[in-house]
């Protein structure tokens, strides 16, 4: 594989417009797909819909999570993080089958700390109640200063997820015996809690609510999903011939996620933790 200087991925973003054309998005708001999860007063929707502030304060978090579920879908949100010493919190974008047969669920977790250049994105995927496979990211600028864009691909033969088009995180479906999450469906949700007995440091640090409230804005909220009936697998696809459905990870995504990997990442399951190896998934390498 091609190997790709450190200073590739800014550049990699320009040829991702070619790529991302294929997929047909369609624009959502939070004022009529989402409603509030948990903390109500603490989630403050702006008048046109677009945008949705978090807020977590000495009494508690907050939350929202879509009014639709849904089987496999493009799934695109821009995200501003707590500035300022976050230490302690968690925010999170994710989708999640609750009330399911079992647990599924595809987790974009952001870990603060005690400044924006030092958050850290922690991605997993539970297959059948099945989870552990925690990747942790360094991210190549601050998500303090500004709204990024962060993505989920869920289809029948992969999950990618994605910081500003580039690919971080990629979970295949295989033949092996090895669950994949596609038989029932999930809802997506955006939070904010106290993760202080881990999220920084592995818990060494620990919030510090004379900084409090920690807001986290969510805003340009983008779907392409298929909703779910609640009967056996049948959905329906306001898109059905969309590209995402039929979406398989490509070279280019495959050299850019390499670049991450060798660069970005310093925690993976498959290399960081062998008590968590799994021989199945991590020999041949996830990304081939």
């Amino acid at each position: 594989m091609k190997q790709l200087s450190s200073n590739m991925v800014p550049r990699l973003v320009l040829l991702l417009p070619l790529l991302f054309l294929l997929f047909s998005v369609s624009s959502a708001d939070f004022g009529s797909d989402v409603e509030y999860l948990f903390g109500e007063h603490r989630m403050k929707l702006s008048k046109d819909g677009q945008q949705v502030d978090l807020t977590l304060d000495q009494y508690s978090g907050s939350g929202f999570q879509s009014k639709e579920s849904v089987l496999f879908g493009k799934f695109d949100i821009r995200i501003k993080l707590v500035p300022g010493n976050s230490a302690g919190t968690v925010a999170t974008f994710y989708l999640n089958s609750t009330g399911g047969e079992w647990h599924d669920e595809l987790d974009f977790e952001f870990l603060g700390h005690v400044n924006g250049s030092q958050y850290i994105i922690q991605t997993n995927v539970f297959t059948k109640g099945v989870g552990n496979r925690e990747q942790r990211i360094r991210l190549w600028f601050d998500p303090t200063a500004d709204f990024h864009k962060y993505s989920i691909l869920w289809n029948p033969y992969q999950i990618i997820f994605y910081v500003d088009d580039i690919p971080i995180d990629y979970f295949k479906a295989r033949r092996d015996g090895i669950p994949y999450p596609n038989q029932q469906a999930m809802t997506l949700y955006g939070t904010i809690w106290d993760g202080s007995s881990w999220a920084t440091e592995y818990g060494n640090i620990k919030l510090n609510m004379s900084h409090a409230p920690f807001i986290v804005s969510y805003r340009d909220y983008d779907v392409d999903a298929c909703a779910w009936t609640g009967y056996d697998s049948i959905t329906y696809c306001s898109n059905p011939n969309a590209a995402w459905k039929t979406h398989k990870i490509t070279i280019l995504e495959k050299e850019m996620l390499a670049h991450i990997h060798r660069n970005y990442i310093f925690y993976d399951y498959c290399t960081s933790d062998t008590s968590k190896y799994n021989p199945a998934e991590c020999a041949s390498g996830l990304i081939q």
